[in-house]
């Protein structure tokens, strides 16, 4: 869901449609993000498997900030290897995708239903893989697609956990 969270974000911050944002499943955990460009060529941010690195890039753009952290040594790296993700096995995020399309205040509904999903099965109440069948059962519930204004979207996000919630 994480992953179907930064597709949506992807979009909303870039302005990027859906369909030119790509998943790919990386084992090894170094490469953070790719861009693909019109000439064909990649420009790939990669580090060591520690996500303050981007979150540090994120919070200190467009200046650059020194961490102490080891360096990324390309020569004992290995191989890196991609793949495209199973959306059967990866249910939540073909859920992100698809409330994403939707627009409106779908993906606050999707995140709000995800929160509680979480919660219930931290605390013992839902079973991990129950997770993807409850947000898919609430979002597929939601009556409407108004997301005019911020009181909607609060609105929205306060159906679904209630929702989410009955259900559980």
């Amino acid at each position: 869901m994480n992953k179907g969270f930064e597709v949506i974000e992807g979009h909303h911050l870039f302005g990027v449609p859906y369909d030119k944002i790509e998943v790919l499943i990386h084992p090894e955990s170094i490469v953070y993000s790719m861009v693909a460009f019109s000439d064909g060529s990649v420009l790939a941010q990669l580090g060591v498997q520690d996500m303050k690195i981007p979150i540090l890039n994120v919070l200190s753009y467009p200046a650059r900030l020194s961490y102490r952290t080891e360096r990324l040594d390309l020569s004992r790296a290995g191989e890196l290897s991609f793949s495209r993700p199973d959306f059967k096995r990866f249910p939540c995020l073909s859920l992100a995708y698809e409330c994403g399309k939707k627009g409106g205040a779908y993906p606050a509904v999707l995140n709000a239903v995800n929160e509680i999903a979480v919660q219930a099965f931290l605390s013992g109440q839902l079973e991990f893989m129950a997770i993807p069948a409850l947000i898919k059962k609430v979002v597929g519930k939601y009556p409407d697609n108004d997301a005019s204004g911020l009181h909607e979207i609060l609105e929205a996000d306060r159906w679904a956990r209630e929702k989410a919630l009955s259900y559980i």
